[in-house]
């Protein structure tokens, strides 16, 4: 049986990833989310276990203590990260994996998983960007300043990744990504003859 593939998507805040990742897991029955832990409070929208396993300061330590993580990463003063379980096991059945993460989390994987496929999304501008943070209307001003410095900041490393998507429309963003993932399957299957 074929191991499962590894796609690694990065993007800074409202850039659109989620929503672009919902739509590929959506249509495509042979792919899953990782769903990462966070020590962030849920969003009013979200769920535990689906959006994030959110987790206290101190469970999330403990992981990181016990080796339980296969990446993480602070963001805005909270702990973003990985088990190692919601990627090894899913992998090792054959299933496609899709790891929405943190630049510094990304590379962290890459040195684990070198052969893993690395995909930035990114905004048309950092003015574009600011716009849907703040139509969000979910953090205050001092948070979106955070977001937007760190943004400038994940952009410029864009280039560590194996291929960059600019979403400056969803349904092409959408395109574009299935198309990545079916060629990555196509290249893995032609290898594996």
């Amino acid at each position: 049986m074929r191991k499962g593939l590894l796609f690694v998507f990065s993007a800074p805040s409202g850039a659109g990833k989620s929503t672009i990742l919902n739509r590929v897991i959506e249509d495509d029955p042979n792919i899953q989310f990782s769903v990462s832990a966070t020590t962030r409070l849920p969003r009013k929208s979200e769920v535990d276990g689906r959006d994030y396993h959110f987790l206290d300061r101190r469970q999330f330590l403990d992981n990181i203590k016990n080796g339980k993580m296969l990446e993480y990463d602070i963001y805005c003063d909270n702990y973003y990260g990985t088990l190692k379980s919601a990627v090894e096991e899913p992998i090792n059945k054959g299933i496609d994996i899709i790891l929405e993460i943190t630049v510094p989390g990304a590379l962290q994987v890459k040195k684990m998983y070198p052969d893993c496929i690395m995909i930035f999304i990114c905004p048309p501008s950092l003015q574009e960007l600011e716009k849907r943070i703040r139509r969000r209307g979910t953090e205050d001003e001092e948070v979106i300043q955070r977001r937007l410095e760190q943004a400038a900041k994940e952009m410029a490393q864009a280039n560590l990744y194996d291929y960059v998507v600019i979403n400056d429309d969803l349904e092409k963003a959408v395109r574009e990504i299935k198309q990545l993932i079916l060629e990555n399957r196509m290249k893995r299957r032609s290898e594996s003859l």
